[in-house]
């Protein structure tokens, strides 16, 4: 149940995006099925987690480290489960509603549920390392929702800011969590929460406190990172109504209040959680009150009530405990139902300006009732939720400074007062005379638009009438997961007898209507377009300078230090891996004596032969490119042959498939590289600052190649270090079913490895098809400026057949089209040995591409593509989906991710064969090198052939043979 009440929000946002625009109803239906069902299975948990069960789904994954996947949920989490699915319900409706036609509505929905997956994953995560991890998925996808409509620039900018403050906040966390599990010695959240006594003893409680702070703090908009909150009211209002009231800025302190069994306590819990409450809720409250705009009001009021969550936390008392559980849901409710009405006055009056409304009562009566009983909640009014936790959370202020110190009841009041007057600016638009000149005529919203406010105004009214029967064992429920049995004595009654808890709240509430009457008659509210004495305190103002001046030392820094030239940057890599070692190896190590006695001569000529190939390759690259390509392939033929040489025939095999391969495409590459005169006019013209130049070049990378030669020896001829050779050696065959020691290591020990190393190659791929689809040659490297125009040979540009006609010695293009099948059965051959003799997926792969090279050679891109019908995308998502299938269905039967297994079948007429599960990996893994090196070829191929079609005298439509590419 757990796993389903996750994959759900996810498994619905990819339905939904794949729906067209066309309609609103398809993705809103969607999206309601699938919150719907999880809420349900959420409701029926209840039984189970009501009665002091915690549930549990535990996946294996490295267990060693203590990183199994683990979800878990308790009260706590079932509280924060059922409002991020119960708010999350009511908001999808609504959006139903307020949504245009013109949005592309699906990608909205799908946006919401990925956000609402990845706050689920937050909740029920029982791992601190998945905890984060979830942590970041809901900045990523709070980032999409803030910046959705993307023409528009404060989106966008709110978009960035909140990401940038959470995801650095996010890091914190992460480094917190690392430490914190450092100390424990586990990262499973039980373990952690059992061991508060140890962690607040040890000498890193500071820095994990600190940065735990810090990851909660930024998420929850706590001063000083306050200000990315109003920024983001750019998003939709539905985005402003899950986000702002259930959901995200509820992660930061859900988090507070899961670790503070392990982090509270301390006075360093106090003083800085409870600065930064303080502050929240003062500067939150009063900057409230003198907002235009009814979401940004909002949006204020909204930090101020997480300070005062905050504060209740940092108090460290149980019943603080409780109070700041019982706000949380209190403020869930209130909130997201008074967005939804601003909401409803932005969509039928056009304008959310309250210097612009007013008498919307007379328009609008059921939303203006719905709207002002929700403001009275968070006001703090009798007989409503708000009223409870806001009593409780004074009575808590009382007991931390004593008899003597009264600050933090002071403050307590202050807030309220101002959360008064707020909330009277926030309804005066209901009264007085009806606004004219309105963008639109206001009126009532449609029926079911208007029942999610419906809905949440009046659980606010059943908690303030009745609480003990309606939330008042959910309550205790979560209280208990938190702090233990047995749970501080506390009453949920509305009347509790005269006592200084409620004289603060009449206090607030007089003090609140006054200071908002002085306010608005003696000094001009409605007129101010800032915040009377704090208006120089603007965070983003702070926030935008602080972007700008990295920017602008970035900027200097690229200015003095980065280059585009390669040359200088291979300069730079060549000294500094000569110098390293130069400055941290100390003393150096002394090389052993080179034994030219053991040196095999044949060996050594065929080293002399590869060396003189390289030295040449650097030689000719100055005049003549394919001369230099073609001795740069004589060095990784000897590299190959060295291999063979040392007993390793699947790195040789590679090697020589890998050489075919890149020649191949290095050569259609080097038709973009600009032009070279030729050696005889060269000479005569090189300066001296060149020859200069180039002896310097020639310097340090010999200097780079003797260090590196130098060091391998070194390595080689000391004393052999401890190696886990024989731990393959002795499982290669037992455990992994195969006699190839090197296949079933990159298939089976280290498959993981294996699958990131094909992801990584297919992002490539992608990527460079994607820059060259876009890239043209620029118009000097179509030329070719080997000889004067009057000197190209004239059978470069002529015809196959033309060739053949003039002495060319021509290979009939059908004998190589013979090729492919030969070749095809050639790649299947090593493809099926390789789990015991050398070959593998990798190397039938570059076998199988290079058959389709010759192909590409012979006939040109255009019949290829026409013939073949080859789609290079489908084969690298196909590949990739088989490697991942491959693990998964390890998963299906129990074992972790990516076991191999091998079965022995007896087949008619071929006996007793076995198939290893890592057979299917190995397709996974073929089918992307094939993929990746044909996306690759096209790619060079079309846009050498637009090249060669602009030359003069190009007219054939295939890819420019290779002399004329030089």
């Amino acid at each position: 149940m757990l796993t389903l009440l996750v994959l759900l929000p996810f498994i619905g946002a990819l339905i939904a995006a794949c729906l067209p625009n066309s309609s609103r109803d398809r993705p809103a239906a969607v999206a309601g099925a699938v919150t719907l069902a999880a809420l349900v299975l959420a409701i029926h948990a209840f039984g189970r987690v009501g009665e002091g069960e915690v549930l549990y789904q535990r996946y294996e994954w490295l267990p060693g480290f203590g990183l199994d996947l683990v979800l878990r949920m308790d009260g706590l989490a079932w509280v924060f489960t059922v409002m991020v699915l119960g708010i999350g319900l009511l908001v999808l409706l609504y959006a139903r509603y307020y949504m245009s036609r013109r949005d592309p509505v699906p990608r909205f929905f799908s946006y919401m549920l990925a956000f609402m997956g990845s706050m689920l994953g937050v909740v029920l995560s029982g791992n601190l390392i998945q905890l984060v991890v979830f942590w970041e998925l809901t900045s990523v996808t709070s980032f999409l929702l803030i910046g959705y409509w993307q023409h528009r620039n404060d989106a966008r900018r709110g978009a960035r800011m909140a990401f940038t403050v959470t995801t650095i906040g996010g890091l914190c966390l992460l480094a917190g969590v690392l430490i914190l599990g450092h100390i424990v010695g586990s990262y499973d959240l039980d373990a952690v929460l059992a061991a508060g006594d140890q962690v607040r003893a040890h000498d890193w409680y500071r820095s994990v406190l600190v940065l735990v702070a810090l990851g909660a703090l930024s998420k929850s908009a706590q001063f000083p990172f306050h200000f990315w909150l109003p920024h983001a009211m750019a998003a939709p209002t539905p985005v402003s109504a899950y986000l702002h009231s259930a959901t995200m800025v509820k992660a930061g302190v859900f988090l507070l209040i899961r670790l503070w069994p392990t982090l509270s306590g301390t006075p360093e819990w106090t003083w800085i959680l409870g600065a930064a409450g303080v502050c929240t809720l003062l500067i939150g409250s009063f900057f409230a009150i003198f907002q235009n705009d009814m979401k940004g009001l909002l949006a204020y009021s909204t930090i101020s009530h997480l300070g005062l969550i905050v504060v209740l936390l940092s108090i460290g008392s149980p019943l603080s405990v409780v109070a700041a559980i019982f706000h949380t849901m209190n403020h869930a409710v209130f909130k997201a139902s008074l967005f939804m009405a601003v909401g409803i006055i932005d969509h039928e009056t056009g304008t959310r300006d309250m210097l612009e409304l007013r008498g919307l009562g007379r328009a609008m009566p059921y939303t203006a009732a719905l709207a002002i009983v929700a403001s009275a909640a968070m006001a703090g009014v009798p007989l409503l939720n708000g009223f409870l936790s806001k009593e409780m959370f004074f009575s808590e202020t009382m007991q931390v400074g004593g008899t003597e110190n009264w600050w933090m009841s002071y403050a307590a009041v202050a807030m309220g007062v101002f959360s008064v007057a707020y909330s009277l600016r926030f309804i005066s638009v209901f009264f007085g005379p009806l606004a004219k000149n309105l963008p639109q005529d206001p009126h009532e919203p449609p029926r079911w638009m208007r029942f999610p406010v419906e809905c949440l105004v009046v659980l606010c009214i059943v908690v303030g009438i009745m609480p003990e029967r309606a939330v008042g064992t959910v309550l205790a429920v979560a209280a208990q997961s938190v702090l233990g049995a047995p749970l501080p004595e506390y009453s949920l009654a509305i009347w509790h007898g005269f006592n200084l808890p409620l004289m603060m709240s009449a206090a607030a509430l007089a003090g609140g209507v006054l200071f908002y009457v002085v306010l608005r008659r003696y000094a001009g509210l409605a007129e101010r377009d800032e915040v009377p004495v704090l208006y120089r305190l603007n965070g983003a103002q702070a926030y935008e300078s602080t972007l700008l001046a990295l920017s602008q030392a970035a900027a200097w820094l690229l200015h003095w230090t980065g280059t585009r030239r390669l040359q200088l940057q291979l300069l730079v890599l060549m000294v500094a891996m000569v110098a390293v070692p130069l400055l941290v190896v100390r003393p150096l190590p002394v090389l052993p004596a080179l034994r030219l006695s053991a040196l095999d001569p044949l060996f050594a000529l065929l080293w002399v032969i590869g060396a003189a190939c390289a030295v040449g390759a650097a030689w000719q690259a100055k005049y003549h490119r394919l001369v230099a390509l073609i001795l740069v392939g004589g060095t990784g033929v000897v590299t190959s042959l060295t291999f063979l040489w040392m007993s390793a025939p699947d790195l040789a095999l590679t090697q020589l498939m890998v050489e075919t391969v890149t020649t191949v495409l290095i050569l259609l590459g080097l038709r973009w590289l600009p032009p070279r005169l030729a050696p005889a006019g060269l000479a005569a013209h090189i300066p001296p600052s060149t020859w200069l130049r180039r002896a310097r070049d020639g310097a340090v990378a010999l200097a780079g190649g003797l260090g590196l030669a130098a060091a391998t020896y070194a390595l080689l001829s000391s004393k052999p270090p401890p190696t886990i050779s024989d731990f393959y050696l002795e499982r290669a065959l037992t455990e992994g079913g195969g006699a190839n020691v090197v296949n079933v290591l990159l298939v089976d020990f280290r498959g993981f490895d294996t699958l990131a190393e094909i992801t990584v190659l297919s992002i490539v791929a992608l990527t460079v098809y994607a820059l060259l689809r876009r890239f043209r040659p620029a118009p000097e490297s179509v030329a070719i400026p080997v000889q004067q125009a009057s000197d190209v040979d004239p059978a470069a540009t002529e015809s196959p057949a033309q060739q053949a006609g003039s002495g060319y010695l021509m290979v009939p293009a059908i004998y190589l089209r013979f090729l492919l099948p030969f070749m095809g059965i050639i790649a299947v051959y090593f493809f099926m040995r390789g789990h015991n003799l050398p070959g593998g997926g990798f190397v039938a792969g570059l076998i199988f591409a290079t058959a389709l090279i010759v192909q590409y050679m012979v006939a040109g891109t255009d019949w290829v593509e026409s013939k073949l019908r080859l789609r290079p995308h489908r084969w690298i998502g196909w590949g990739l989906a088989t490697a991942c299938g491959t693990g998964l269905g390890a998963w299906l039967f129990g074992y972790p991710f990516l076991t191999s297994h091998t079965a022995h079948l007896n087949l008619p007429l071929l006996g007793e064969i076995h198939i290893p599960s890592a057979f299917v990996f190995d397709l996974g893994v073929f089918l992307v090198v094939v993929g990746t090196t044909m996306l690759i070829l096209v790619a060079l191929a079309h846009q050498s052939l637009r090249s060669h079609r602009a030359a003069p005298g190009a007219t054939r439509s295939t890819i420019p043979p290779a002399k004329e590419i030089a």
